[in-house]
């Protein structure tokens, strides 16, 4: 059975940083691409950075220089450091594990709120 399962989350004030985890089971980790999305109310969900299976990162523009995605394969694990947190940045984050275009897994997803 798979699992992904996201921690990490909480209240932070702007400009203070959170580390969200992912921890994953069921499957051969070090294959997969690795994901944290996110998704704000009334809005659709949408890729915050991703780690390769050979472990290359990238983001998105709006996060680049705050975020930093990083993995361990050997925990079967992926982490967000979330750095400089914005209101913006507001959401549910969720960690996606892929394999391919056909296999993906995701976690439930873990509220990040930033607000003073």
């Amino acid at each position: 059975q798979v699992q992904v399962v996201e921690s990490g989350g909480g209240l932070v004030q702007p400009g203070g940083s959170l580390r969200l985890s992912c921890a994953t089971s069921g499957i051969a980790f070090s294959f997969y691409a690795m994901g944290w999305y996110r998704q704000a109310p009334g809005k659709q969900r949408e890729l915050v950075a991703a780690i390769t299976s050979l472990g290359r990162p990238n983001y998105a523009d709006s996060v680049k220089g705050r975020f930093t995605i990083s993995r361990d394969n050997a925990k079967n694990t992926v982490d967000l450091q979330m750095n400089n947190l914005k209101p913006e940045d507001t959401a549910v984050y969720y960690c996606n594990a892929a394999r391919g275009s056909r296999i993906d897994f995701w976690g439930q997803g873990t509220r990040v709120t930033v607000s003073s």
